[in-house]
């Protein structure tokens, strides 16, 4: 009896020992994950083949759908529809799940319902970042990463992404446009030198909020100009600082970027306005925004475009390479789209000097 028990065990052993060896681990195995170090200093147990992603913010979805928009399996904002042609058409029809930051909007159950391996946040850190994502994960049982990105650091982001999501070849594409169009900047502002444009960045139906110089929105505005929007507390958002016509006409800014959406085609009508020096002058430009703004909403990776238009606007005599070719280049690098010199015509309308 003893040497029967004994051979019932050693055989239900074996039986156990090859029927593991026999199994396909899920994504959700543990032996098949893997510790990824964020820029918030957290350590996440993430999966080793990522197939299934989220963006939390817009800023992050415009880093990444130059990488990998196959990967998405929703976004936080789904581009305009006027914008097809410009985007890949797979992002038209994706389910959109709003923003972790931006008010706040994240729809959680909707996010849920699509079972992402993994949510990734790019941005400017902010204290409570790893707090944020802690929370976030716990409630939705998603690993949550963040990946620091400024106009300087982008290209270490976009290598980290590439080794995050096995995709190193097409991120060294990306990473060394944005060195090439970055360090070119630097020297041209070296060039420059004390003599930058005193300029403002104009937002609002009113032409009466301004990007303020020290927020991470005027990253852009801060490098290329004197920005004159200095106020006493920067806000790091979108719609940035409202202000008064009184203190625009004190500021009296001898070139004025104006937003989408602004006051561009009226300015030579409103008074105090057509005052202000640059009015007067003719010097005022309107940010380029298909499929997104330029210089900043979001603040995110399609700012190397403002990179590659604002020094030709403001510094010609310094800038001697094709606008046009390169902007048609980032297109195809970073949106995948062929740009028309209609379309091209079309975007920069407003963004020369007349």
């Amino acid at each position: 009896m003893k040497k029967l028990c004994s051979l019932l065990l050693i055989l239900s052993l074996l039986l156990s020992l090859s029927a593991c060896g026999d199994s396909s681990p899920t994504e959700t195995d543990p032996k098949e994950d893997r510790l990824f170090t964020d820029d918030a200093g957290r350590q996440v147990s993430i999966p080793k083949e990522l197939r299934r992603i989220v963006p939390s913010s817009a800023m992050a979805q415009l880093v990444l759908q130059a990488l990998a928009p196959d990967l998405f399996v929703g976004l936080a904002s789904v581009p305009e529809e006027e914008h097809r042609g410009l985007v890949d058409d797979r992002l038209f029809d994706l389910p959109e799940f709003g923003g972790l930051y931006a008010g706040a909007d994240l729809n959680i159950e909707e996010l849920a319902k699509t079972a992402p391996q993994l949510i990734i946040d790019i941005g400017e850190a902010k204290k409570s970042t790893g707090e944020d994502l802690d929370a976030l994960q716990k409630q939705t049982k998603i690993p949550s990463v963040f990946l620091s990105a400024s106009l300087e650091t982008m290209p270490q982001t976009y290598r980290k992404l590439g080794a995050l999501l096995g995709r190193e070849e097409k991120a060294e594409e990306l990473a060394q446009f944005c060195e090439k169009v970055y360090n070119r900047t630097l020297s041209i502002m070296e060039q420059v030198g004390e003599n930058k444009v005193s300029c403002l960045y104009v937002l609002g139906e009113e032409g009466l909020n301004v990007i303020a110089k020290g927020s991470y929105h005027a990253e852009l505005m801060d490098l290329l100009t004197n920005n004159l929007a200095v106020v006493d507390n920067p806000m790091s958002k979108g719609s940035g600082n409202e202000v008064t016509m009184e203190q625009l006409a004190l500021w009296d800014p001898s070139f004025v970027i104006f937003a989408p959406d602004s006051i561009y085609d009226r300015v030579q009508e409103l008074s105090p306005w057509n005052q202000v020096t640059a009015i007067v002058n003719g010097a005022y430009v309107e940010v380029p925004s298909a499929p997104d703004n330029w210089l900043s909403m979001p603040p995110s990776v399609q700012r190397y475009l403002g990179l590659i238009w604002l020094p030709s606007v403001l510094y010609p005599e310094y800038c001697d390479y094709d606008v046009q070719a390169e902007i048609t280049e980032y297109y195809k690098l970073f949106y995948g789209s062929t740009l028309t010199d209609a379309q091209y015509a079309q975007i920069t309308a407003k963004s020369f000097l007349r």
